[in-house]
């Protein structure tokens, strides 16, 4: 049997220092970005795609940058680490609002359509969602896995350290104001993607408006809200696939826009 003592003594301190630096940066991936944050897999396996990940991964981040001596005091270690840490929350955050534009189009879909009397729980993120919103989250992470995005992102990830080196600060400003960019773009990127269904259910609701101006007999409440339902849910269907390309397109640019937020100071 392998002692695991006997792995470690192979390695020098500056070594397991470094990969604990990398498995730093790796970490706010599996609790932030999409797919790998996602609550259907068990946190032990999410532990162990995280050290394979950064196996693979240290040897581009101990090349990347000038060679320096990490300095292993406490204090100086605890600050190289938490530098680690808000690199990885800064490019995992600009990720996971494209996730978030897409669950804020099934929110507004699901209010104007009348879905959001019921909330689920969503298996992706684990919080309260209604209806669409979950239907949303789903489709992206299936064409999430499709398009290849895990493999966009682990690039991305491993290009951070020709942006910010292993023994580099970020730039707090540029950062911050990366970060805010994406969250910002998460309602208009939400409102292009719902924008046929949104505006479908509302040349509906005028035209029951007028039905109702004409015929005031008619009840027009016990048909509006299943009218409603059909012609939100047909033009949905119709507009899935314009949607899987426009995720594809977003995708790249969240991976360069994340990359662009990280830059040393």
């Amino acid at each position: 049997m392998i002692d695991p003592s006997e792995i470690l003594a192979q390695f020098s301190e500056q070594q397991v220092a470094g990969f604990l630096l990398v498995l730093g940066r790796i970490s706010p991936l599996f609790l932030l970005a999409p797919l790998f944050s996602n609550k259907l897999v068990p946190m032990r396996a999410r532990v162990i795609i995280g050290v394979a990940l950064t196996i693979g991964i240290w040897p581009i981040a101990s090349h990347a940058g000038t060679q320096h001596h990490i300095d292993l005091d406490g204090l100086s270690y605890g600050a190289l680490m938490l530098k680690e840490i808000l690199v990885g929350v800064v490019f995992s955050l600009v990720l996971a609002c494209l996730f978030a534009a897409l669950t804020t189009a099934g929110s507004v879909i699901d209010l104007v359509a009348g879905f959001s009397f019921g909330s689920l729980v969503d298996p992706v993120s684990g919080n309260n969602s209604t209806m669409l919103a979950n239907l949303y989250a789903m489709f992206g992470v299936a064409v999430f896995i499709a398009i290849g995005g895990d493999s966009w992102t682990i690039q991305g990830l491993a290009r951070t350290y020709d942006v910010v080196p292993l023994l580099s600060a970020p730039s707090i400003p540029t950062a911050t104001a990366g970060v805010q960019m994406a969250f910002a773009g998460i309602l208009p990127a939400a409102l292009m993607v719902c924008a046929p269904v949104l505006l479908a259910i509302v040349l509906t609701d005028a035209a029951l408006g007028v039905v109702t101006r004409v015929v005031p007999s008619l009840n027009v409440f016990s048909i509006g809200f299943s009218a409603k339902i059909a012609v939100g849910l047909t033009v949905m269907a119709a507009s899935l696939p314009f949607v899987s390309g426009w995720i594809g397109d977003n995708l790249q640019r969240s991976v360069s826009d994340a990359l662009h937020a990280l830059k040393v100071a």
